[in-house]
């Protein structure tokens, strides 16, 4: 009777750990909400100041440059030829300014021109001033357009995986997310991987999207060719579910097998 009773208790022992194990692997609302105010004064309104420097040009980039004057024959030469999917990202492939690996692009007339490291606002000011200088009079009224070829970023893990083009100037990493079709459940939203390439190489940064301080990250708005890398959730590492039925329906599955083996082992 003794052998008994302590073979119960370690039935009983071994059937509370599981369930701890179990429930305590729920995944919360805490792991699935976007930028959560942790914070203690609970006000309805927060002042968010966004950290969001320019974009510096670097090599493979692509842009899209016009130039535009009162009389559109004088400037045809350094505009592409537009077509029906002039816009498209293939037309831009071709018709836009690539640039090489010293960080040049190859202009009309003005021919290599560097642009490595310089702001898009940078670019068009330096066009704009050798033009006047080298081709226009000074008098010339022109106006130059510069603009990068689409924003291209590149999502793997617990995300739709693929590589993305939005044609924005500006794209943050939430709207980054939800167009790659937006982290499943098991994905680890608080340990945020951004890869970023800088011209010495890439370096890789994290950010906590739980939290709305990460509206204040350097990295909460994208770059050309970031790489958003999700993690998964530890608790789907131990195969737990992501709901509270769903672990239930485990737990049932896993007392059934305990209750058999213990009748069976019993009457043996």
């Amino acid at each position: 009777m003794r052998n008994e009773s302590r073979y119960m208790k370690r039935w009983f022992l071994v059937v509370l750990v599981i369930l701890n194990m179990v429930f305590v692997s729920c995944i919360t609302n805490k792991d699935l909400v976007y930028l959560q105010d942790k914070g203690v004064n609970g006000s309805d309104t927060l002042s968010i100041k966004e950290l969001s420097k320019p974009y510096r040009v670097q090599v493979n980039d692509i842009l899209s440059i016009n130039v535009k004057a009162l009389d559109p024959e004088l400037v045809s030469i350094f505009n592409p030829v537009e077509s029906g999917n002039g816009s498209s990202q293939g037309g831009l492939y071709f018709s836009g300014f690539t640039v090489d690996l010293h960080g040049n692009i190859e202009f009309p007339i003005l021919g290599k021109i560097n642009v490595l490291g310089f702001t898009i606002d940078e670019i068009k000011d330096k066009v704009e001033s050798e033009l006047l200088k080298q081709y226009f009079k000074e008098s010339a009224e022109i106006f130059v357009t510069v603009k990068l070829s689409g924003l291209k970023y590149t999502t793997v893990g617990e995300i739709g995986a693929g590589v993305h083009i939005l044609y924005q100037d500006r794209v943050n990493i939430i709207e980054a997310l939800a167009n790659a079709g937006d982290i499943s459940q098991t994905g680890d939203r608080k340990d945020i991987l951004v890869i970023r390439q800088y011209p010495n190489g890439q370096k890789i940064h994290h950010i906590d999207l739980t939290d709305i301080k990460a509206m204040q990250s350097p990295f909460y708005y994208i770059q050309p060719n970031d790489i958003i890398l999700v993690k998964p959730l530890k608790r789907k590492a131990i195969g737990a579910g992501q709901t509270a039925i769903q672990n239930l329906t485990t737990i049932a599955s896993i007392l059934s097998v305990l209750v058999s083996t213990y009748f069976l082992t019993k009457n043996l």
